[in-house]
C-alpha cells in the first residue's frame, strides 16, 4: 500500500514559516497543529527568509538564479550532443575502414 504525500499550498507554507518566524511556538508544536514536520517548517522558514531579502530587489535576483541554471542546462546539452556526435564520427569511421579492406 503506497502513501500518498500530502502536498501544502503556498498560503499553508507561508502560515506556517511566519508562525515559526514568531517563535510563539515550538517547531514541534507547529507541526502537531499543522499536521508537518518540523524539518519542513525549518525548511519553509528559511526559503521565506530569503525571497523575503529579495523581495525587494525587482526579480533581478531571482531572474539571475533562472538565468544560471538555464546556461547550466545549456551547456549540459552541448556536452552530451558532442559526446553524440564524436560517437557517429567514430562509429562511421570504423565502418569505412571494413569497407574499404
Amino acid at each position: 500500500m503506497s502513501v500518498q504525500r500530502k502536498r501544502y499550498s503556498a498560503e499553508e507554507k507561508t502560515k506556517e514559516a511566519t508562525e515559526a518566524r514568531k517563535g510563539q511556538n515550538t517547531l514541534n508544536e507547529l507541526a502537531a497543529e499543522y499536521g508537518g514536520q518540523p524539518s519542513q517548517i525549518t525548511q519553509w522558514k528559511k526559503q521565506a527568509m530569503e525571497e523575503i531579502s529579495t523581495g525587494f530587489s525587482g526579480g533581478r535576483v531571482r531572474r539571475e538564479r533562472t538565468d544560471e541554471a538555464l546556461v547550466a542546462s545549456l551547456y549540459q546539452e552541448i556536452g552530451q550532443l558532442k559526446m553524440e556526435m564524436d560517437w557517429l564520427k567514430k562509429s562511421q569511421l570504423g565502418g569505412w575502414k571494413r569497407r574499404g579492406r
